[in-house]
């Protein structure tokens, strides 16, 4: 049983705490109904800025489009005052730009094709949009003048500053030094910088702009002339400097050709050098036409449109070319009408030309690389037209060694060598210089099968066959020429010395190596020939020491006295000897061997023959007396027959 205290306590406690949560839960409700007052306010007021906004958005949203309306109205404003700035300007450029194009486009070049664009621009406008106005004529007018200043422009800049190329810089420009194993590739600088990007400039607009294509014509014509002189200056300074000083090339570059156009064409007998300075300088200018004309088509790429470019280079080229070809043609018809006078050495001048024509045919032939057909074919033509000329020369100077007249005034009286071997002899050898241009000559004219090759070893043959066919004729004809001296041993000189020579002279040359290609055994052949004529030669002195032989030589005992008959032929015996030498070294010493090698040779073996012969009859002779005046016989002593000897073949004795 809880006491009555304790249950009284617990009793108030509940009832405190029950009065406490009263107490609380009477606060909850106040604030709970002053939240409600406050949402209701808020929810209030919300309401009415909802209301509010969507009356200022119905009065905004309208002033918002009118804005843009307006703006709209402006930029459309703006616009079209713009359009009418740009279209009333259309109607003052023929005023804004009459000072500039009347004065030129000279020095202000940019400022000039900024003026004709905006004539240009007119031009388009007034087409566009108003095709009848009178402004269009005004602009259109302005416009073509403003070409037609340009097209002036680019002819006097071109005519002003086109200089022939001076011919020490072209002698550079073509010159090869050895010595150096990497070319320098001289540049020929045809314009100023300045000016070149100027024309440049000209032609782009003239091609874009100007729907003209007269500057082409134009430039054709000023860089054809300047083309020309430049090559017609270098011949002038060849004729000038060449025989004078000889000095040619740009002292600051000592030059070596590859192909040797400095060597002056083979020296003719009884010819000066004039010819010579005109081929040399006919060589140089074909080596100068291809290296002008590369630089030409260099310079004309920058100007030229490329569809135009070959076209424009075939016209620019026609005049030099033409000249080149019409100054070869010339010297064809200049040894044509040498050959009809059988002057036959004078197609010599022919193959130092046709030999540098064929080495620069290559180069030739890319330089005129899409040209017309007629101008490339122009070199080849003139190669032919050579090549016909020289091989109908060798064949008719063949047959002229040949058939050459036996004339007896023309025989050399003391039988030396004769003009006709001496001047065959030097054709060949000068022939040898241009061993390979002969023999393709030679092989031109071939019409065989054979021939379709042209190689070089045929070649060689083909001019081995032709110099053995030149020293075959001219074996017979001198072997006929002999025949025209009465006195044999005469002949046999004369032969001897034309075979010597010619022997000696292919040893020396170099020409006996062709000789040998096709005549294995031809040097032998020879010295066989001078072996026979020493042999007939020495034959002619028999009639002398015949005298001397024992034939008829009268038998005796020592002591013994002889008739008179075997005495008379002792006496004649010395006679004859005595006049038979006298006769014989009077008329041989007049007669000449003019090489000392064989005139010493043929001395020294007559004198040990007619010596030896002469002491052993003094010897059979020295103990017999057939006379009382053997002086009078007994003319000579053997050292006095020697001596005698000695001196024949010298004409200055």
């Amino acid at each position: 049983m809880i006491p009555t205290e304790d249950a009284s306590a617990r009793k108030r406690e509940i009832e405190e705490k029950l009065k406490q949560e009263q107490e609380t839960l009477s606060f909850i409700r106040e604030n709970l109904e002053k939240s409600d007052q406050l949402t209701k306010g808020m929810v209030s007021i919300l309401s009415s800025f909802e209301s509010r906004l969507m009356q200022l958005e119905n009065s905004i949203i309208p002033v918002h489009k009118q804005t843009e309306n307006l703006q709209r109205l402006q930029e459309n404003v703006d616009k079209t005052l713009s359009c009418m700035d740009h279209v009333i300007s259309y109607y003052h450029v023929a005023k804004d730009t009459d000072r500039i194009i009347r004065e030129g486009p000279t020095g202000r070049l940019d400022e000039y094709l900024a003026c004709i664009a905006k004539i240009q621009k007119a031009v388009e406008y007034f087409q566009d949009n108003n095709p009848d106005s009178p402004e269009l004529n005004t602009v259109k007018a302005r416009f073509e003048k403003g070409k037609e200043l340009l097209e002036a422009e680019f002819r006097s800049l071109l005519t002003r500053y086109s200089k022939p190329v001076p011919p020490i810089l072209i002698l550079d420009a073509i010159s090869v030094d050895e010595e150096l194993e990497v070319q320098e590739d001289i540049v020929l600088e045809h314009l100023p910088e300045a000016v070149l990007q100027d024309i440049i400039c000209i032609a782009g607009w003239l091609v874009e702009y100007g729907r003209n294509q007269d500057f082409m014509n134009v430039y054709f014509q000023i860089r054809s002339n300047q083309l020309d002189r430049s090559i017609k200056g270098l011949k002038d300074h060849f004729r000038k400097n060449s025989a004078s000083s000889g000095i040619l090339y740009s002292p600051a570059v000592q030059t070596k050709r590859k192909d040797t156009p400095t060597k002056k064409a083979p020296k003719r007998p009884g010819k000066d050098d004039v010819l010579d300075i005109e081929i040399d300088s006919y060589i140089h200018c074909i080596s100068a036409f291809v290296k002008l004309a590369q630089s030409e088509y260099a310079l004309l790429t920058e100007i030229i449109p490329e569809h135009h470019q070959k076209k424009t280079f075939d016209s620019l080229i026609q005049e030099a070319l033409d000249n080149l070809m019409l100054e070869g043609d010339n010297i064809v018809s200049a040894a044509r009408r040498a050959i009809m006078r059988h002057d036959y050495s004078a197609v010599l001048t022919i193959f130092p030309i046709l030999r540098h024509l064929k080495m620069n045919k290559s180069e030739f032939d890319t330089t005129l690389q899409g040209t017309a057909a007629s101008t490339k074919n122009k070199l080849p033509t003139l190669i032919t037209s050579m090549e016909t000329i020289g091989a109908k020369a060798l064949e008719e100077f063949a047959d002229s060694i040949k058939n050459d007249p036996d004339k007896e005034y023309n025989m050399p009286k003391d039988g030396t060598v004769h003009e006709l071997t001496s001047n065959a002899i030097l054709f060949l050898q000068q022939l040898l210089d241009f061993h390979e241009t002969a023999g393709a000559m030679l092989a031109s004219q071939e019409t065989s099968s054979s021939a379709s090759s042209y190689t070089s070893e045929f070649n060689k043959r083909l001019l081995s066959t032709y110099i053995c066919k030149v020293l075959g004729n001219l074996q017979l004809n001198l072997l006929s020429k002999s025949k025209v001296y009465e006195d044999s041993a005469l002949s046999a000189i004369f032969l001897h010395n034309n075979y010597n020579y010619i022997l000696k002279s292919l040893e020396k040359s170099e020409l006996i190596q062709l000789v040998t290609v096709t005549q294995k055994k031809a040097e032998s052949s020879y010295k066989e020939l001078i072996e026979q004529q020493i042999y007939m030669y020495k034959s002619s002195w028999h009639k002398v020491t015949e005298h001397l032989a024992d034939r008829n030589m009268p038998v005796f005992q020592p002591g013994t006295k002889l008739k008179d008959k075997e005495r008379q032929v002792i006496k004649d015996k010395f006679k004859g000897f005595n006049d038979g030498l006298e006769e014989l070294c009077k008329i041989q010493k007049g007669w000449a061997i003019p090489d000392k090698e064989q005139r010493d040779f043929i001395r020294q073996s007559q004198k040990k023959v007619v010596s030896d012969a002469y002491r052993s009859f003094l010897q059979r002779c020295a103990n017999i007396s057939f006379t009382k005046n053997p002086e009078k016989y007994h003319k000579y002593r053997p050292e006095e027959v020697e001596e005698m000897i000695e001196r024949l073949f010298d004409t200055s004795a």
